[in-house]
């Protein structure tokens, strides 16, 4: 028996009926945050508590609060039972106190100098639920709090990267927004500088993404095919380094957080990137189409090299995501990969957590949200899952520069 619904299912215009359901949603999920981050809807950030900064900072929690006893430094909040906290700008500063009245063989503030280069570090994978953009967000937002000055560049249309610093794509950014308006082959393309936008972390900058993004996988091959003489053959994968140029100077990382496919996008940061890190879960069809993505990565990066774009690369590592160790299958999948890649892999795999999941739907990370949210245990153990992994990151970067 056919019903009367069934037939006005069939007969409504299905481009409409989606367009409707995507913006009943957005209007939900910014309904949503209004309620978890009023009046402005912006997302602050919490503070330190004094072994949180000590950390940060690498020195004794006994120093940090003798400095404040003493008067120095800038003025912690002190609560009624004596427990101090920094704000994150709080910690910077006291990273350039530490400078410049700590010991000489130390440096506090690890911005890049001489002729280190600017580290552009491109997270790959194109299978979902690889952790790529969770991987991309945790991975900036770590040294920026360490003290590096750190750019966040949204390179896929879905714009998840975005959503975790606080940014709704379709309420945030506007038309021309994103990096797409500084890689556009027409008069409106836009210098970088107009498109970065402050984080609620001190020292982190993002270019936010949404849709638009989607315009360039659509340019390239036109402007590819009327070009007669192939003189813009190499264009589009110049483009991203060319617009990085004129902000070089003002950062040390760039994290790019590249969308799960081999597009114009994609090869853009390839060609870009200093360094290349590729998310995989440990399972079997993770691993298969990991396999196919690696294959043809190779084979465009051939491509790309042959046709001039850059392809030096200061590292290249596989980071394990997602990994629970009791889980035996996931376990040997782990031990295949680091059989096959070797020291490729990096040794501290992310673990898979409830913390980092429950943070995500407020649309925060575990660097944002206060430890009392959680069990202790499960905290702990995924903020030094964390650390291990961005430490270990951080030393290949430092390792790049030169340094110990």
């Amino acid at each position: 028996m056919i019903h009367a619904s069934d037939i006005a299912d069939h007969q409504a215009d299905s481009d409409l009926l989606i367009t409707e359901h995507g913006r009943d949603l957005s209007e939900k999920l910014q309904a949503l945050r209004l309620r978890l981050f009023p009046p402005s809807a912006r997302k602050p950030l919490r503070s330190f508590q004094l072994g949180e900064t000590a950390k940060l900072l690498g020195v004794k929690a006994g120093y940090l609060r003798n400095l404040s006893l003493e008067g120095k430094g800038p003025a912690p909040e002190v609560t009624a039972s004596g427990r101090r906290s920094y704000t994150a700008d709080q910690i910077q500063e006291l990273r350039r106190f530490l400078d410049e009245n700590g010991r000489a063989s130390r440096r506090y503030v690890p911005h890049r100098r001489g002729n280190e280069h600017l580290q552009i570090v491109a997270v790959v994978n194109f299978k979902g639920g690889s952790g790529k953009t969770t991987t991309a967000a945790h991975l900036a937002q770590h040294l920026a709090l360490n003290g590096y000055r750190v750019l966040a560049i949204d390179l896929d249309p879905q714009a998840s990267f975005s959503a975790l610093h606080g940014i709704q794509p379709e309420f945030d950014v506007g038309p021309n927004e994103t990096l797409y308006a500084a890689l556009r082959y027409d008069d409106e393309r836009r210098p970088l500088t107009d498109l970065i936008k402050p984080t609620n972390i001190p020292g982190l900058d993002i270019v936010p993404g949404n849709i638009e993004l989607s315009e360039f996988e659509y340019d390239t091959p036109r402007i590819l095919a009327s070009n007669e003489r192939g003189s813009m053959g190499r264009i589009f994968f110049a483009r991203l380094d060319e617009a990085l140029e004129p902000v070089a100077d003002r950062y040390d990382v760039v994290v790019i957080d590249c969308p799960p496919q081999l597009g114009y996008l994609t090869m853009s940061a390839l060609c870009t990137a200093t360094a290349l890190l590729i998310t995989v879960h440990p399972q079997m069809l993770d691993v298969m189409s990991m396999c196919q993505f690696l294959l043809m990565l190779g084979d465009v990066m051939s491509h790309l090299k042959a046709a001039g774009g850059g392809m030096r690369h200061d590292w290249i590592r596989y980071l394990i995501t997602r990994y629970e160790a009791t889980d035996g299958p996931q376990t040997d999948m782990a031990a295949f990969i680091r059989s096959l890649f070797g020291r490729n892999v990096l040794t501290n795999p992310m673990l898979k957590s409830v913390a980092i999941s429950d943070a995500g739907l407020t649309k925060q990370t575990l660097y944002e949200v206060e430890r009392r949210q959680f069990t202790s245990s499960t905290y702990d153990r995924a903020m030094e899952s964390l650390d291990a992994v961005n430490g270990e990151i951080e030393g290949l970067i430092r390792k790049a520069w030169g340094r110990n």
